[in-house]
């Protein structure tokens, strides 16, 4: 089953980008995703297994950090390529 992901990560701290890109640099290392990101946030697709294991991994670092961070995720049962407008 194909998924894809939206998702922001919003650390609550002055110096926020850090802990950003290295966010954003583990989700690009895990298998089996497509990963896309802008200005606002990141979009990946793939297999539903692969998709919420590639979350697991990347987001357990900074849940781990003393710094408290906010997740925004929006998740769809389809797989769109990034800035495709999905049919209704």
């Amino acid at each position: 089953m194909k998924t894809s992901a939206e998702l922001s990560l919003y650390p609550l701290t002055k110096d926020y980008e850090p802990p950003i890109i290295a966010f954003i640099k583990l989700l690009n290392e895990q298998p089996g995703i497509i990963v896309a990101t802008n200005g606002l946030s990141t979009q990946i697709t793939g297999e539903y297994d692969s998709v919420m294991k590639a979350l697991t991994i990347a987001m357990k670092p900074s849940m781990s950090e003393s710094t408290t961070c906010s997740f925004v995720i929006k998740l769809l049962n389809v797989a769109i390529s990034p800035g495709e407008k999905i049919s209704v």
